[in-house]
Order: C-alpha cells, then sequence, then structure tokens
C-alpha cells in the first residue's frame, strides 16, 4: 500500500491511478489518512463481499425469527392504519 498527501495526489492523479490498479494509495490531508484509491476490480470484489455478508446476515435472521421485508412492511402499514383513525 503506497500513502501519499493529497497535494501530491493532485500534482499527480495520473501516477495515483496506476498505482492503484496494482494496489490500494491511501492520500493524507492534515497528516491523516483521507481516503484510499482502490482499482475497479477490488471495489467490484468488495461490493461482492458485502452483498454477500447482507445475505447471510438477512438469511440468519430470517432463520432466526425475524420479520420478513413483506412481514415487516404489513406491520407497519397496519400500525400506520391505526395512528391515523386516531
Amino acid at each position: 500500500m503506497t500513502t501519499v498527501k493529497a497535494t501530491y495526489a493532485k500534482q499527480n492523479f495520473g501516477t495515483c491511478i496506476a498505482e492503484a490498479v496494482k494496489h490500494p494509495v491511501v492520500i493524507e490531508k492534515s497528516g491523516r489518512p483521507a481516503v484510499v484509491i482502490i482499482s475497479y476490480e477490488e471495489y467490484q470484489r468488495l461490493n461482492e463481499l458485502e452483498e454477500a455478508m447482507w445475505l447471510h446476515r438477512a438469511q440468519a435472521a430470517a432463520a432466526g425469527g425475524y420479520l420478513s421485508a413483506e412481514d415487516s412492511d404489513d406491520f407497519m402499514q397496519k400500525r400506520l392504519t391505526r395512528v391515523s383513525e386516531k
């Protein structure tokens, strides 16, 4: 992983992009990490991992007796109807 200052990144953006294709580039602002540039492939991989994690959590919640999205919507609609009738 490469770390560069924000001024360097601004002046050498093409170089930072070329580096980010190989490995993440951390950009520091005021001496602290501010952002990371990653390749598009790495971005897609991370998104797929996040989606898999949320799917796993949703399946675990459903297996554990939590309400499905449809059941949750029905429940909220009934609650809202009761409140509006008062």
